[in-house]
């Protein structure tokens, strides 16, 4: 059964419920090195402008992690790319294993419960919309419920979230519009009670990434300003 979050939060108590939630939630950045990041959009934007988008988007990441109350786990496609991030304060480093997406996972996963961490949030760098207070709902929905997604208007996700172990993710359609119905399904085959966040809008294509000028008019965190005004500079882009 898949609820809708107000539902999940019902019986959730007061408004300190999500900030309290959060500090037994891990929040897990899973990244691969920035020239690696965005290829997709590489084809309509060039390497190196990609490469530049990339970072950006890592450093709203990271603002995310420096604002969150709860651990926070870095899980890298190898351990030489965590030098994007800088140095951040975080309770575990794990890098990632596995053929496809949902094998690293998995893996990510299994050695988080392993160490005692039940409550997980996977994100990636893809959505700058996220903040504090959507994570801190998420995190208060594996209060009532197994799993919750953080649906991306694409039809994929940019947000899963976890209370102990996800069913084997191998299979499903990772980086397709498909995506965030399969994992729901997949998840309530096992048996999972799911909650339901409002969608956001990832980056993936150079609409996407145009679209953000708007979004982030009016957001003061310093990352989302520097991309904002990267953004301003790409005046090109505008036309294509």
């Amino acid at each position: 059964m898949v609820y809708r979050l107000e539902l999940a939060q019902r019986s959730s108590g007061p408004a300190t419920a999500p900030r309290a939630a959060a500090a037994e939630c891990c929040v897990v950045l899973m990244m691969k090195a920035v020239a690696q990041s965005k290829r997709r959009l590489a084809t309509e934007i060039g390497a190196e402008r990609a490469t530049q988008a990339a970072q950006y988007l890592v450093d709203c990441a990271r603002e995310d992690l420096e604002s969150w109350r709860g651990p926070v786990c870095l899980a890298p496609a190898d351990a030489a790319h965590l030098t994007a991030l800088g140095s951040p304060s975080v309770a575990a480093v794990i890098v990632q294993r596995g053929d496809n997406l949902g094998e690293r996972i998995n893996h990510v996963n299994a050695e988080l419960v392993a160490r005692g961490v039940e409550r997980q949030l996977f994100i990636g760098i893809d959505c700058p919309a996220l903040d504090v207070a959507y994570l801190e709902r998420a995190a208060a929905a594996l209060s009532e419920c197994d799993v919750v997604f953080g649906p991306a208007v694409d039809g994929g996700v940019v947000l899963m979230g976890v209370r102990g172990r996800w069913p084997d993710l191998s299979a499903l359609p990772w980086s397709t519009g498909a995506l965030g119905r399969a994992l729901a399904a997949v998840c309530v085959s096992a048996g999972a009670r799911s909650a339901m966040l409002e969608p956001l809008r990832d980056v993936d294509t150079l609409a996407d990434l145009l679209a953000l000028g708007a979004a982030l008019a009016g957001d003061s965190r310093p990352a989302r300003r520097a991309l904002g005004r990267w953004l301003a500079q790409q005046r090109d882009l505008q036309g294509k």
